[in-house]
């Protein structure tokens, strides 16, 4: 069943949203899906150079042509989603929400910024984590989509949708969010981790689709991982950007603020360990390494790689022990890697 999967290889913010939105064109999609909360942000540039940020919809909310849907393992802030609707412009025919998809109310923003969160484990303080809790606790405060009466236009069982897509033949993606490094299961670094598995599995699970749909797995990764700021965990071979910038010989300052806080991330150089158990446990079909523009900045926003970069991803390819199939080089080009 043609159903591809978007997952970050490493601890988030790898480029998942450019990628989804990358793939979703080139393999003509139907509709894109969506998971998770809103406690990450996807950012995509359009063909006219307007950036897009969106912690709930799927990045292709910007394509008339594409069906977008947050499925019912979604936890929705109905004011992010309100706005995002607003600043898309997306057709209300083309957003599906699920009944059954979870509200993040402000009581639960409001109980993780008193639980200190942000300092405790570097979490964005979304509600995301709180709202979890309280669907696995059965919590009779917990209210979801159905309830809320400015979804009502948008309201669908997903899961027949995406069956029905699928039985004509229709295309579906997946948009994971964060990345594998911040799995509360299978990362290893518990506590310093997010509320969700963030494997493809997991991605798979929250739409509502099964396994034997699944055709790609697209694992995302970056030349220089990233991990949110403060006490957010371990981050091997932690550097700073004024280095990074330096190294890559860049003109502009490339330092990174996270999308939900706009807090300085930490970076590091690139850790092949966390890649491969990644890899290990997604065991994807393609992967997109992005930021290839950081090792040297002549090429950002180019598809002329330097022989020296392409020295750089042979080497990154080997220590991860698999294929490159694709890179990027700015915030909006995805090209295949060595012009395959």
């Amino acid at each position: 069943m043609p159903v591809s999967v978007v997952v970050g290889g490493q601890f988030g913010s790898e480029g998942k949203g450019k990628v989804s939105y990358y793939f979703a064109r080139r393999l003509g999609v139907k509709a894109v899906v969506r998971v998770g909360g809103a406690n990450s942000g996807h950012t995509i540039v359009s063909e006219n150079g307007r950036e897009y940020t969106f912690r709930t919809l799927p990045t292709s909310a910007i394509e008339p042509s594409i069906m977008c849907i947050l499925p019912s393992g979604s936890y929705i802030n109905p004011e992010i989603l309100r706005s995002e609707i607003s600043i898309s412009g997306i057709a209300s025919e083309n957003l599906k929400i699920d009944p059954d998809a979870v509200i993040i109310d402000q009581s639960m923003v409001s109980a993780e910024q008193q639980a200190n969160l942000r300092d405790k484990i570097g979490s964005t303080e979304s509600g995301t984590g709180i709202a979890v809790i309280k669907r696995i606790s059965r919590d009779n405060g917990v209210y979801f989509a159905k309830d809320c009466d400015d979804f009502h236009p948008y309201i669908t069982n997903t899961k027949e949708l995406m069956r029905s897509i699928l039985e004509h033949k229709g295309h579906i993606l997946i948009e994971g969010t964060q990345g594998f490094g911040l799995s509360p299961i299978h990362s290893g670094f518990y506590p310093y981790c997010t509320s969700r598995d963030t494997t493809a599995a997991s991605f798979i699970a929250e739409t509502g689709l099964s396994p034997f749909d699944i055709e790609n797995v697209i694992l995302v990764i970056r030349t220089f991982p990233i991990r949110v700021s403060g006490n957010s965990g371990p981050l091997l071979n932690e550097t700073d950007w004024e280095k990074v910038t330096r190294m890559s010989g860049a003109v502009v300052d490339l330092t990174e603020y996270t999308s939900a806080t706009n807090r300085v991330r930490r970076v590091a150089e690139f850790d092949s360990e966390i890649v491969k158990r990644a890899i290990q446990v997604n065991q994807p079909n393609t992967i997109v390494l992005n930021h290839v523009d950081y090792l040297d900045y002549s090429c950002h926003n180019s598809d002329e790689i330097p022989d020296s970069v392409v020295a750089s991803i042979n080497k990154i390819a080997s220590d991860i022990g698999k294929g490159i199939q694709y890179i990027g080089t700015g915030k909006a080009l995805v090209i295949p890697a060595f012009g395959e």
